[in-house]
């Protein structure tokens, strides 16, 4: 049985947390973009990221793809409708499976949300877990992807700077919040940090894990909760849908393959890919697409 081909976009490495959980969920091809030329999206207008997601998209279609991951938390937030409208298959991001996650898993109806600088900026998880009945206090930690990339993943300086982050959130956040939803894809790396920190009565949901579960269920056939794909790209997605419904099980997962294609030096991507991955990355590949 054919497996289905994954795009997976972001706009550098932290996305391959997301990839991650779907590997291990998931048998299929994953073909996997890095805009790593043209970071941080976070200090770019809406128009701009969605001008480069559009063209990702474009990108990753072109290498018939039957559904995409915006595995950015940035791009998620702030284009995700006009990704989603310029897309000829089904459009997943990250924002709405961790709202959803932390929704089910919490009891006091409170949460607190970190994340860059600029997805906090954009209130997108405030106002999905609203949509959810939860109250969110949202908190910018901007040195966990320095730190996190330079591999300070157990050093004491990263550990003191989440001591900080998280002791100046709970003091913001109700005194009931019992969810701490991680909005960026660099954070489940220092998972096991914030864990040490947090008190015991606040559970962590991680937005990749979840992204993860929502895309399994709609490989296996399941449904799209908001994400479908406009009425007039129905059709275009028809016979893609009708090849990438398979049953949980029916593929051996050694089949699986990777791919993945950034816009600047690959050598860097290798190295901080491994981070992420936690194994070397080979089918690295350089490609242009210019603006």
């Amino acid at each position: 049985m054919t497996l289905p081909r994954i795009g997976v976009f972001d706009s550098g490495v932290g996305g391959l947390t997301v990839l991650k959980a779907m590997a291990e969920q998931l048998p299929a091809h994953y073909l996997y973009f890095g805009d790593t030329a043209r970071l941080p999206y976070g200090a770019k207008s809406a128009e701009t990221v969605a001008r480069y997601a559009i063209g990702a998209t474009r990108f990753l279609e072109s290498q018939n793809i039957d559904l995409l991951v915006i595995a950015c938390n940035t791009a998620t937030a702030l284009a995700l409708p006009a990704i989603k409208a310029a897309a000829h298959v089904p459009v997943v991001g990250v924002v709405e499976p961790g709202a959803a996650a932390a929704a089910e898993v919490s009891q006091s109806r409170s949460a607190i949300v970190i994340a860059t600088e600029a997805t906090v900026a954009s209130h997108a998880y405030r106002d999905a877990l609203q949509q959810h009945g939860l109250q969110a206090m949202e908190k910018a930690c901007p040195l966990f992807v320095p730190l996190v990339e330079e591999g300070w993943i157990e050093h004491p300086i990263t550990e003191q700077v989440a001591k900080i982050y998280l002791g100046e959130a709970t003091a913001a956040a109700s005194d009931t919040a019992d969810v701490l939803v991680l909005a960026c894809t660099h954070y489940p790396l220092i998972a096991p940090t914030l864990r040490r920190i947090l008190p015991e009565r606040v559970r962590i949901v991680d937005s990749a894990e979840s992204t993860a579960r929502v895309v399994k269920k709609m490989i296996a056939g399941g449904p799209e909760p908001n994400n479908s794909c406009p009425p007039e790209r129905s059709e275009a997605t028809a016979e893609r849908s009708r090849r990438t419904s398979i049953a949980e099980g029916s593929v051996r997962s050694d089949h699986r393959t990777f791919r993945y294609y950034v816009t600047d030096s690959t050598d860097k991507f290798k190295r901080l890919a491994a981070r992420f991955l936690g194994r070397q990355v080979d089918n690295v590949e350089h490609v242009d697409l210019g603006g």
